[in-house]
């Protein structure tokens, strides 16, 4: 039987955590893919006008992948105080400073006003996005993980992780209808400033939901027992940090390897396949964002569906069919693309997104499973958001070269391919962990060594 600690909530009280972490979690992918989409579009004309517009594309992908390298300083600084005070408190500094750096950006002046000046000030605000977002992840997925029962813990948690599609699908919404409404001059002008500047309304409605939930009941269950040991002992707790190295290194290295396939195609199919389409191709900005909008849609229902199956068959080989599904695609993927018709792209990129959820849907749960309560948030955020350093911040830049270097797909095709095969290896190389109850995993000890007995008995 469960503990009074950590019995599951009345589902009422789950679904207005799962409400809140996936509330939070869309604001905050919104800022952070509406950048993405501004810079594949607008950030090269407006930032970076004196460049060849391939070589414009590529610096303003850059400064969009420096918001990636700020992500693991926030992993660290966000898992830390989130392992030591509560996963709540940490998510509102996140959603305060992620909404706050993408209204600024809607604010800023243009190379056109300030010169060297604007690039500078637009690379300062995403780090401050890439640095939210660092801790943003793990402890939105905790906070529901921590909440429900193992038995239907993918499916639940899942619902944060459809923040990413939703996030997409708000962003990429936006500015569709933006570019459908406006001329080309008056976008460029003040039209991209509006998506940013929604930041604020958003932040505000998110920061009211966010406030009305509890703290985990897990966390504050392993918080007593540590406060009662270090009583009793006369102990000094170590680092969150210090703790997961030691006790968990191996399990912080398998979710980095499972993040390279599921980060950089992610990238590629909806970041640089605005690029692809609309230079390579030849088709309009309107056609190749409308295309990821309505892929996007799809992504977002095919998430629940894909961590109820890991509830179901668990939580590896739901990972795996996505691994290999994503590798297997990309071929398809760039071939349908040249086709240069809007049904030929809306298939590549739809497939892509629902092979990609299988991976990201079941991660919630997948990580958290991992690690001990009193290191979790560490290293859960640790593992996912080191590796998209390698992964997803270059993906688009790396994939722009290739293309501006080759002319071509096939080395862009490899390159997923590749990441495809590194993440198969990583999961491998895991334990399954569905049905792990989260308050037993050993505070001192792998999460491994408790996976068999938790599973017997949550099956028993």
């Amino acid at each position: 039987m469960s503990s009074p600690a950590t019995a599951p909530p009345a589902p009422s009280n789950l679904k207005r955590i799962v409400a809140a972490s996936l509330i939070g979690t869309t604001i905050e992918w919104y800022d952070f893919f509406l950048y993405g989409s501004a810079a594949a579009l607008v950030f090269n004309k407006l930032f970076f006008p004196d460049s060849d517009p391939l070589v414009g594309t590529l610096l303003s992908f850059l400064t969009y992948a420096v918001g990636f390298a700020a992500r693991p300083i926030g992993a660290l600084v966000f898992g830390h105080y989130g392992d030591r005070l509560g996963r709540k408190k940490l998510l509102v500094l996140s959603l305060l400073l992620m909404g706050g750096a993408t209204f600024a950006i809607g604010l800023l002046p243009t190379h056109a006003t300030v010169g060297s000046a604007a690039p500078l000030l637009l690379t300062a605000l995403r780090l401050v996005q890439g640095f939210a977002l660092g801790g943003e992840w793990g402890g939105a997925v905790l906070l529901v993980s921590e909440h429900g029962d193992a038995k239907r813990r993918g499916f639940w948690a899942s619902w944060p992780q459809t923040g990413a599609p939703a996030g997409q699908l708000l962003a990429t919404g936006v500015l569709s209808a933006l570019t459908a409404l406006l001329s080309d001059s008056a976008f460029l002008s003040w039209g991209w400033r509006i998506p940013f500047l929604l930041s604020g309304v958003l932040v505000i409605v998110g920061l009211w939901i966010r406030l009305s939930v509890d703290e985990s009941p897990v966390f504050k269950a392993a918080l007593a027992a540590s406060e009662e040991r270090k009583a009793a002992a006369a102990q000094v707790e170590k680092m969150p940090l210090v703790a997961v190295l030691k006790h968990h290194w191996r399990d912080v290295l398998i979710a980095m390897g499972a993040r390279m396939a599921e980060n950089i195609s992610y990238y590629v199919i909806t970041a640089f396949i605005l690029v692809y389409a609309t230079t390579q191709v030849g088709l309009s900005k309107q056609t190749a964002l409308n295309t990821v909008l309505i892929a996007s849609a799809v992504h977002f229902a095919v998430i629940p569906a894909w961590g109820a199956l890991s509830d179901r068959i668990g939580r590896r080989p739901v990972y795996l069919i996505g691994a290999v599904g994503v590798g297997a695609w990309m071929f398809p993927f760039f071939m349908l693309i040249d086709r240069g018709t809007f049904g030929a792209l809306l298939l590549a990129v739809t497939v892509g997104l629902i092979l990609h959820g299988a991976m990201y849907a079941p991660q919630a749960a997948f990580f958290s499973e991992m690690f001990a309560t009193r290191m979790r948030y560490s290293g859960a955020s640790i593992g996912a958001q080191f590796s998209s350093v390698a992964a997803g911040a270059p993906a688009p830049l790396i994939a722009t070269a290739l293309l501006n270097d080759y002319g071509s797909s096939t080395p862009i095709s490899l390159y997923v391919i590749a990441a495809a095969l590194l993440t198969v290896v990583a999961i491998a190389c895991a334990k399954e962990t569905r049905n792990r109850d989260l308050s037993e995993v050993a505070e001192d000890a792998p999460a491994d060594t408790t996976a068999t007995a938790a599973a017997v008995r949550a099956d028993a």
